[in-house]
């Protein structure tokens, strides 16, 4: 009792001691991370659009969706070890304002063949690497015991996604094609300016001095780049399934309309969007691997009870809802094990890497799915494998990463 309450009054007087500056910068860097993510995801809601005015065959939709997701998220390690040396206040600017570029390319030229909406789709990935560039810089700002928040917070930049979700296709409708890139363009100059004027590193940044491709080798070295990798690629890999496959489930599998679809597809997103700085708050105070543990036990009822196609209302809604929310506690608590085992001047490099595997995580469920639905006609057997890929990341979290949590950090509960 003596140990824990000493425990406690250190954390206390350690969260006391966080400067108003550092709360200005997470503001700042969530801002940017959303402004930068909604950029990327500008051609996803005119994917269809695109695809009868060009007449483009489903594989070619669905590249054009997938060329900014998958540039996005492999730019996240070269981008993660530039922010280790250069640091966030040189890289947001840069990052935003080379996002710029392919955004008013798409919006004024690119988008009149599928050439081009190719190319403007590989450079817009850039905007995708933000989230790469935002937790180290978030991390340095804060103390160990409240990182797990702090970048749960940050991470609610990808809310930006939402973003363009909504008000793209309706500015299309209302103005002319270039007027959602327009906009989007310069809300990122903007971004850019404040972000060069206003963003600091924090105090004392540990500041690595090997070169890149030595650093990157040495991140690949380290235990928790493939632990966080792993269980990225299952928790912040399902939500992006989730978003991207869901209204097809929903229109195929309930008979739902497409509007009817989307908009219980962005109930799912909110959810997990709101729940990733709960994940983080939650892993300061109980650990991360309780928070894992608990997220990835939900996603294995959940999908086991929807492998049953339950009726909608109400408990394939709350089977919906309820892996909606722990994919979004469990992918904050992924990055509070990132904050606690990463060294202080690899955390962008480790960062960019489970970044990475996140991303990519998302686009094998998808595959997986339709194929399964073609060859059988029922979701069944894909929703059971979610669940044994979240047995298998449960029974991993309880093994592999309690004993390297418990290992580098005595002091810190993992559980």
């Amino acid at each position: 009792m003596v140990q824990s309450s000493t425990t406690e009054s250190s954390r206390a007087a350690s969260g006391a001691s966080v400067p108003g500056q550092a709360w200005l910068m997470l503001g700042l860097a969530t801002g940017g991370f959303a402004v930068n993510f909604w950029a990327w995801a500008l051609l996803s809601p005119l994917g269809p659009r695109f695809k009868d005015s060009l007449d483009l065959t489903s594989f070619q939709q669905s590249l054009l969706v997938a060329v900014p997701v998958v540039v996005g998220s492999l730019g996240r390690i070269p981008v993660g070890a530039l922010t280790d040396r250069f640091g966030g206040r040189v890289m947001f600017p840069i990052i935003s304002a080379a996002t710029i570029v392919p955004v008013l390319y798409l919006g004024l030229a690119g988008h009149s063949s599928f050439t081009a909406l190719l190319a403007g789709g590989f450079f817009l990935g850039i905007g995708g690497t933000a989230f790469a560039v935002g937790v180290p810089f978030v991390s340095a700002w804060f103390p160990p015991e409240r990182r797990g928040l702090a970048i749960g917070v940050f991470g609610m930049g990808m809310g930006g996604t939402a973003i363009s979700a909504l008000t793209t296709v309706k500015l299309v409708d209302a103005h002319s094609m270039s007027t959602p890139f327009l906009i989007t363009a310069a809300v990122l100059a903007a971004y850019a300016l404040v972000a060069a004027l206003v963003l600091r590193d924090a105090p004392g940044r540990s500041v690595p001095t090997e070169p890149l491709g030595r650093r990157l080798a040495a991140t690949l070295r380290l235990g928790v780049t493939w632990q966080a990798s792993a269980l990225y690629a299952v928790a912040f890999g399902g939500y992006v399934a989730f978003s991207v496959y869901l209204p097809t489930y929903l229109k195929t599998g309930y008979g739902l309309t497409q509007a009817d679809a989307a908009n219980r597809m962005a109930g799912f997103v909110l959810l997990a969007v709101a729940m990733r700085p709960m994940g983080g708050w939650l892993s300061d105070r109980i650990g991360p691997v309780r928070v894992l543990a608990g997220a990835l036990g939900v996603v294995l009822a959940g999908a086991l009870a929807q492998s049953f196609t339950p009726a909608l209302a109400p408990l394939g809604t709350i089977a919906f809802l309820a892996m909606a929310a722990a994919l979004g506690a469990g992918s904050g608590a992924v990055f509070a094990l990132v904050a606690l085992l990463a060294p202080a001047n690899k955390v962008g490099s480790v960062t960019g890497i489970v970044g990475a595997a996140g991303g990519l995580g998302g686009f094998v469920p998808p595959l997986v799915m339709g194929s399964l639905y073609g060859a059988y006609g029922s979701y069944a057997i894909g929703l059971v494998l979610l669940g044994v890929v979240a047995l298998a990341a449960l029974t991993f979290t309880e093994t592999g990463v309690r004993h390297a949590l418990s290992r580098r950090t005595p002091g810190v509960p993992s559980h």
